[in-house]
């Protein structure tokens, strides 16, 4: 288990985020582009609205220009923005300094390298575009941070911003590819405006997705107003709004009569829909939609899918191949088994030839089956029924994270000591009693937090809440005694 990264890059409080520590990270990244025979880097940088994310790109700057690399900066753009402009600008890696759905006294770091990094001879035929740092980089990187050897930043005047010209080049993706994307069952010319006649609600979360606000959905037609598009550095961001607080956005739409909501979160890699009488659209039944409008019969889903999604995929004769959670994960399962779609049930939605979950990406080609089929986006979502579905969050310390991972692996053995047997014999006394009524458990520690999620599908809410309660508060002491 890597020591800095997690399921999506480097995640901490924000003031861990030393000058030191990122004169580290530079390094391990230059001393990964040497491996890659790239003598001579270039970086882009940019990232969220968080206030810390203003003095964190900055001191990366300053490592940047004492190490002598030639780098760029975007500012604040969507996480999906700057993975797909950084090659087309000409740029080697981006580093995207965000936290994305958690509060604005955390911040982190994600890495993207272009795509033709260590192929083999001969493969030409690769189109250039960004993808998320390989394993061998972040360790490289690792490396690096806990070596001793260090640099000390020198200060330096602010660059020419690249940001419009890096803004420009993704709206023009998001319209190109909303634009192009189409069922195989329609043989229709491209509609330059697919989108007209939608009355859509956003919210920006007050994070990186405020620098798009609505003037894509407005290009391509649609009636929309944009709520909490705070695009300033600060406090705001995922503050009670975005695609962990859909509470708002269904107030909205329910009062505002609109055809459908989309709230994104902080980074804008993510985005849950609420439909025209304010329900939630989880990203399971997103999959569900976007498979059946483009008559796939194969997704990549991940272990916290839905079990409505298991039983829609059986009836659909769909087959679905189930990962770790992460959207790293699931881009890597998409591309070994050749399949166009996949994605995680909290809104991480990868889509056909993109190479990362894109959440304004996703509401426009929402919009766009919704303005094709005319059903509304209640009738599409009917195909996939969601099972009752509770996830509880325990603390727990790097100690009970590494013990669970060690009991619930698939070729787990008997614990060697009692604190992790009993941890197993509970969470299997659970898993047990569970499938007696069709239900599933799954306990895995966070990827960014210290916290194990308890995550329970049932057929009855009821039921799968007091065992929720009860399982809770026997890991929590358990959790306890590491």
């Amino acid at each position: 288990m890597a020591k800095h990264f997690g399921t999506d890059g480097i995640r901490n409080k924000a003031e861990c985020f030393t000058a030191e520590f990122l004169g580290k990270v530079v390094l391990g990244l230059v001393n990964y582009a040497n491996q890659c025979g790239i003598a001579h880097p270039k970086i882009l940088i940019g990232g969220d609205t968080r206030e810390s994310s203003e003095w964190i790109l900055a001191d990366l700057a300053s490592a940047l220009e004492t190490i002598g690399i030639e780098y760029g900066s975007v500012e604040v753009l969507p996480t999906p923005g700057i993975n797909c402009v950084f090659v087309p600008m000409g740029f080697d890696f981006a580093i995207d300094v965000t936290a994305s759905h958690n509060p604005y006294t955390d911040n982190g770091i994600k890495i993207f390298e272009r795509n033709d990094l260590n192929v083999p001879a001969g493969s030409s035929d690769i189109v250039p575009t960004g993808r998320k740092l390989s394993p061998e980089g972040a360790t490289l990187i690792e490396q690096a941070i806990d070596g001793n050897q260090t640099i000390t930043p020198i200060s330096t005047e602010p660059i020419e911003s690249l940001h419009e010209d890096a803004l420009d080049r993704y709206l023009t993706h998001l319209i190109d590819y909303t634009t192009r994307i189409q069922s195989p069952g329609i043989e229709s010319p491209a509609n330059p405006q697919p989108l007209a006649g939608l009355k859509v609600a956003l919210d920006c979360a007050n994070g990186s997705t405020s620098v798009v606000g609505g003037q894509v959905f407005e290009r391509l037609g649609a009636d929309v107003t944009v709520f909490n598009r705070n695009a300033n550095y600060g406090q705001d961001i995922n503050a009670g709004t975005g695609s962990t607080h859909l509470d708002h956005i269904s107030e909205i739409v329910k009062q505002g009569d609109f055809d459908f909501g989309a709230a994104f979160d902080g980074d804008g890699d993510r985005c849950l829909l609420v439909d025209s009488s304010g329900e939630t659209i989880s990203g399971d039944q997103i999959i569900a939609i976007f498979a059946n409008y483009l008559s796939l019969d194969k997704l990549v889903v991940t272990v916290m899918a839905n079990q409505g999604l298991y039983d829609w995929a059986k009836k659909s004769s769909v087959e679905l191949v189930v990962t770790d959670v992460g959207d790293t994960n699931v881009f890597l399962a998409m591309r070994r088994e050749h399949i166009l779609l996949g994605g995680e049930e909290s809104g991480h939605i990868i889509l056909p030839r993109e190479p990362m979950g894109d959440g304004m990406l996703v509401a426009l080609f929402m919009g766009k089956i919704i303005a094709t089929t005319g059903q509304s986006l209640a009738e599409l979502a009917s195909i996939m029924p969601r099972f009752p579905q509770i996830t509880t969050n325990v603390p727990a310390n790097d100690t009970a994270k590494s013990a669970l991972r060690s009991v619930t692996a698939k070729d787990s053995s008997t614990p060697s000591d009692d604190l992790s047997a009993e941890l197993q014999q509970v969470l299997r006394q659970y898993q047990e009693d569970l499938a007696l009524s069709d239900g599933r458990l799954l306990v895995r520690p966070s990827g960014t937090e210290a916290l194990v999620r308890i995550t329970i599908w049932g057929k009855e809410l009821s039921h799968i809440e007091n065992i929720s309660r009860d399982l809770s508060a026997k890991l929590t002491s358990i959790f306890d005694k590491f």
